[in-house]
């Protein structure tokens, strides 16, 4: 990809941005911002109850951060860039999954008066908290809704699309004219994808089904760790921008569930949930996500072309 002196004329055209357009750095950047994403997430929780606690303003704020999550969906939808659209999807499902979702089931364990779920290794510790155990309540809404998914001739989910293929769920022939709103799918994505996972743990971590210690949450971590490095491995190859983002969302997610057994194990600290400990790290975690989620959406869509377009007028 360079020209007779030996000069990669994209490289030479966008500077140090010509690297980040190119494998490995495009599924890296969006791996690496829904990663660190998930920490925050968790932080911004904990620092919304902790300056509100009590009757306080937690729930107008986390209806707040709904209504912001929805704007940057009708922003998404209306917008024609494919990457722009990807990111204001993936953010509008991260802020409609904290502030109307997750903060729900806070309101409905409050309400309900339901208590936390204690570590019995680790005495004062919090094994599950309320509202994750009402959260479990929610498995018959998401697998009623993902049958839709399931069956919908138009998705181009690989997931689907391979039982689609191999249990014979099709439902007939994807329409050609059919429009994609990138927002709108990104935003489902995201949300289904940390829903899914989170109830995943949830029975996982149960005694009634599996336990937290038993020797298959143990196998189910090993072979959580060799799908996310397999799934990591495959984004590192991707060009298209926007493909990279809705593959290292679910890759990002499950890398992180390695994160939230070791977390349950007590591997480690988890220093995103003690923002009061840690307000330096958490600050720069912070800033380097807004900068790379600022270069992220400035990435052009479709940086293979053109540098093959300029290879050859070269």
């Amino acid at each position: 990809m360079t020209n007779a002196v030996g000069i990669d004329p994209v490289a030479k055209q966008g500077g140090w941005k010509g690297v980040l357009y190119r494998p490995p750095w495009i599924g890296l950047v969006a791996f690496m911002i829904v990663f660190v994403v998930q920490a925050l997430g968790h932080t911004v929780m904990i620092m919304m109850e902790d300056i509100w606690p009590g009757p306080g303003y937690v729930y107008e704020s986390a209806i707040g951060m709904g209504f912001f999550g929805a704007l940057l969906l009708w922003f998404g939808m209306r917008n024609n860039n494919e990457v722009s659209a990807t990111w204001l999807g993936f953010w509008a499902g991260t802020f409609l999954w904290t502030g109307w979702v997750e903060f729900a089931f806070v309101w409905s364990a409050d309400t309900l008066g339901v208590p936390d779920l204690m570590d019995p290794l680790k005495p004062g510790a919090i094994a599950t908290k309320a509202e994750y155990l009402v959260m479990m309540s929610s498995i018959g809404v998401m697998g009623a809704t993902l049958v839709y998914f399931l069956f919908n001739k138009e998705t181009k989910c690989n997931f689907f699309i391979f039982f689609q293929r191999n249990a014979g769920l099709r439902t007939g022939k994807p329409h050609p004219e059919h429009q994609r709103s990138f927002a709108g799918i990104t935003a489902l994505e995201t949300i289904y994808v940390i829903w899914f996972f989170y109830l995943f743990l949830l029975f996982l971590y149960d005694d009634r089904f599996v336990g937290d210690r038993h020797p298959i949450a143990y196998a189910i971590f090993a072979l959580n760790m060799i799908w996310a490095v397999y799934l990591f491995r495959r984004l590192m190859k991707f060009w298209k921008v926007t493909t990279a983002i809705r593959y290292g969302i679910p890759t990002a997610i499950v890398a992180w569930n390695a994160v939230e057994l070791g977390g349950r194990w007590h591997l480690f600290t988890e220093f995103w949930e003690h923002p009061e400990d840690h307000a330096l790290k958490l600050t720069l975690l912070a800033a380097g996500i807004v900068i790379a989620a600022w270069l992220a959406a400035r990435t052009p869509m479709h940086q293979k072309a053109e540098m093959a377009r300029q290879k050859l007028s070269a």
